[in-house]
């Protein structure tokens, strides 16, 4: 009997431990450990911040992976020793054969001064009903979302955000601004000036500002001062807070201090035998000297590839699987429409095209989710 430790329950972690349960003998143990009871899809967190769909209709029981053979523990991480393959859960050490981490990355509004008393972090989805209550309160005034960091969680997110909030502030005649800010020289560097200026477009027709490479320094009581002096006054701020990955990894020397898991691109592998990482908590350097997007789509890939790698290795076999850095995502644009957008980023140059925005790409977004949790909870 073998056992494979999956730390954490988002994209890849669950990607990771459906797979793995359906290619591994019966006998052998997968336990994916969250600190979590649910899942949800960060799609579902932007839906709730505009009032298009509750929360609780993408919330899935993490409980229910149990019934497919997977033993789901609810625990906290509190150290990992890679060369041992073993990891420490709520006091109590678990040793394992291989290791999947999928820890993401966390939020840290409290390194920018003022951010977490007068913003509100909306990459936290224990934050989406403050979000909502605080947008169907705004009637008047200047809205802002700012990104406070990069990298950062879905690259398109906040740019998502501020047009379906103008739509929903529209709808009930509010008269309200809507502006983006951020540090990116463009709305999103990796996919490049040309495919860049499509999103932008979007934003220009919505009567979107967005002020581009403004980093933020500090956040006061409805103002936002930026590294170039200026400041930006705001009715509501919805930040993207700056990311760092979780300091368990950083203890257990698998990311350096400020940094994030090196890993080998298409394998997933860590220098630790045994030890794979997949997710928002790795970094990717595509041929550009851009990151790979902090994406669940790419998380998922990931965590399949990882999947077959250990059931390969368990049965003696060479592996093969390997993740190839492509993939298709959903942003919504308004009015029941979305761009889609077709990445190939582990091409020398990377490569991605937006096309819409279309019904049939906001179909697509739909069933994105729907498929995924009826693949992983049933339906």
């Amino acid at each position: 009997m073998a056992r494979v430790l999956v730390l954490g329950a988002g994209f890849g972690g669950i990607a990771a431990a459906t797979r793995l349960r359906s290619l591994l003998d019966p006998s052998d143990e997968v336990v994916l450990v969250d600190r979590s009871t649910d899942f949800v899809m960060g799609l579902h967190k932007t839906w709730e911040v505009v009032g298009a769909h509750p929360l609780e209709e993408g919330r899935r029981p993490l409980a229910a992976l149990r019934g497919r053979g997977i033993d789901v523990r609810q625990a906290s991480v509190e150290a990992i020793e890679p060369a041992a393959r073993r990891v420490r859960l709520d006091g109590a050490w678990v040793d394992a054969d291989a290791i999947v981490v999928a820890l993401g990355a966390e939020t840290v509004p409290q390194v920018v001064p003022g951010l977490a008393q007068h913003g509100v972090n909306v990459w936290d989805r224990a934050n989406a009903g403050r979000a909502r209550d605080a947008l169907a309160a705004l009637e008047r005034g200047r809205l802002l979302v700012g990104v406070f960091g990069t990298p950062y969680a879905c690259p398109p997110g906040p740019f998502e955000l501020a047009l379906l909030a103008r739509d929903a502030l529209a709808a009930r005649g509010a008269q309200v601004s809507v502006e983006v800010f951020g540090p990116m020289p463009i709305a999103l560097p990796v996919l490049g000036p040309a495919e860049s200026a499509k999103v932008e477009a979007l934003l220009d027709a919505a009567g979107i500002p967005f002020h581009r490479g403004q980093p933020a320094t500090s956040v006061g009581a409805g103002v936002v001062h930026l590294a170039d002096g200026r400041d930006l006054a705001f009715d509501l701020l919805l930040a993207v807070p700056p990311h760092r990955v979780p300091r368990v990894l950083v203890d257990a020397g698998l990311a350096p201090a400020g940094g994030w898991v090196g890993v080998d691109p298409r394998t997933l592998a860590t220098p630790f035998a045994g030890v794979y990482a997949v997710g928002d908590a790795t970094a990717i350097t595509l041929a550009h000297g851009l990151p790979l997007p902090k994406a669940g789509l790419f998380a998922e890939a990931e965590g399949h590839a990882v999947a077959e790698r250990i059931a390969a290795e368990f049965a003696g076999r060479e592996p093969t699987a390997t993740f190839d850095g492509t993939g298709t995502c959903f942003a919504e644009t308004g009015g029941g429409r979305a761009v889609q957008i077709d990445a190939r980023f582990y091409a020398d140059p990377p490569a991605a095209d937006v096309q819409g925005p279309s019904e049939g790409a906001m179909a697509g977004k739909a069933a994105f989710e729907a498929d995924r949790l009826a693949a992983w909870f049933g339906r």
